[in-house]
């Protein structure tokens, strides 16, 4: 994939819609809109094993990490209506995401 426009920024919520995390919802930490991908909060958790290092007061062990996951997969959250997909409303600078159900403003998120 490369770079994939999305409607999905930082700290918006979202639910995962497909996938072994199916129902979870989570806030965004991070877009990769040039790998298509998202790291969305206590979704997708895989264990890394860390190595001690004194220097950077890094305790060893195993540790407990996101791991990215398709945007394709997950649909952001509106306050009122749940999942829904995001339509735009306006024109120029003026423009703004809305719930396609409901058409609530999304872009205080």
């Amino acid at each position: 994939m490369a770079n994939v426009t999305t409607d999905i920024k930082r700290n918006d919520t979202v639910a995962v819609t497909s996938g072994k995390d199916k129902g979870k919802q989570g806030r965004v930490l991070r877009v990769i809109p040039d790998k298509g991908r998202i790291l969305v909060e206590h979704v997708g958790m895989v264990k890394n094993h860390v190595k001690p290092n004194p220097q950077k007061n890094i305790k060893g062990g195993i540790a407990e990490q996101e791991s990215a996951i398709a945007i394709s997969n997950v649909a952001l959250v509106c306050a009122k209506c749940g999942p829904t997909r995001v339509a735009h409303k306006g024109e120029g600078k003026q423009k703004s995401r809305v719930c396609a159900k409901c058409g609530s403003d999304l872009t205080g998120k």
